[in-house]
């Protein structure tokens, strides 16, 4: 029920997920015919919805028949293997820690971003908005679940982990990113190659980027709006003559691929990292391709056993 665009656009993702991939999946929401047309999908029933202008905590309190805490206990009572939620986002993610509870050594979940890099793989952002105010360990422990992320999802088994500053030189940065600095530099079991800028971040500097949650959704809010903006202006400029149509009619075959690996739908959402289940926040404007994708990313990381994997990096080193 969250998102700009539901009920519509998530169920009908959700059929054509189950239909295309051959992916079970459970809706969680109104049983009052709210929903439409299902296609057969069972659904999990609940009477509230956290708004996604609600606060989030209170929402998760109150609200216990909410669908976002619904779907969070399907996932911890293993009825459904993974959770994917185009609503309020910190609701997804207090429902995802109060009712999955964190892996044993996680001190604050994170949320980890692809960020697309043409011609590359992408680049996983972390955090991306789930802790404002951080810690220097934090940081670390940020590095070490992404890490995890890399090899299951992209198949990176040593990934390179930079972190995000003012400045490429050591001494740049905030009391935050200095520790944190420190602490990363004397690692054997991170593969860190030091600062990056703003800049670099579509860049492909790094396989990891980690920083606190404020400046990653910044950083992130600010690449949506400036790529859709570079996309508005090229239309029109494309379109504000014939000869600018004719060279951009040209050019659109060698433009398409790269915007393919641009487009955010593409990318399946946003992963939280340190809960006990899969958990996939999806942009609030998400439509039925961007919920098929987040989809099969969800049941490929429950396939992969993504938390199993975190959980054995975490017991194998105490936080």
């Amino acid at each position: 029920m969250g998102g700009d665009k539901s009920p519509g656009e998530i169920v009908a993702g959700a059929r054509q997920a189950h239909e295309e991939l051959g992916v079970p999946v459970l809706l969680v929401g109104p049983d009052d015919g709210s929903l439409g047309e299902v296609g057969g999908l069972e659904v999990l029933a609940a009477s509230e919805v956290v708004a996604m202008d609600e606060d989030p905590v209170r929402g998760v309190r109150t609200k216990k028949d909410s669908t976002l805490v619904r779907a969070a206990e399907a996932v911890r009572d293993g009825r459904a293997s993974a959770m994917v939620s185009a609503g309020n986002t910190g609701a997804a993610m207090g429902s995802a820690v109060l009712r999955m509870g964190r892996i044993a050594g996680v001190v604050r979940p994170a949320i980890a971003t692809p960020l697309p890099v043409p011609d590359g793989r992408p680049t996983i952002l972390i955090d991306a908005g789930a802790n404002a105010e951080c810690r220097p360990e934090w940081l670390v422990q940020f590095a070490r679940m992404a890490a995890v992320y890399m090899r299951a999802r992209y198949g990176v088994e040593d990934p390179s982990v930079a972190l995000l500053s003012i400045g490429e030189e050591d001494t740049k940065g905030n009391d935050l990113v200095k520790g944190a600095h420190a602490l990363l530099s004397g690692r054997g079991d991170l593969r860190f190659t030091g600062n990056v800028e703003g800049r670099d971040l579509l860049r492909g500097a790094a396989d990891i980027v980690v920083t606190d949650g404020f400046t990653g959704n910044v950083a992130l809010k600010t690449l949506e709006g400036a790529l859709s903006t570079f996309v508005d202006v090229l239309g029109r400029a494309i379109g504000s003559s014939p000869e600018a149509k004719a060279g951009g009619d040209a050019l659109l075959p060698a433009l398409l691929p790269y915007w393919a690996q641009m487009d955010p739908e593409a990318t399946g959402g946003a992963m939280l990292l340190g809960v006990e289940g899969v958990c996939i926040v999806s942009h609030g404007s998400s439509s039925a391709r961007a919920i098929v994708n987040a989809v099969r990313v969800a049941h490929e990381m429950a396939e992969k056993d993504l938390v199993g994997q975190l959980r054995a990096a975490f017991v194998a080193e105490p936080a």
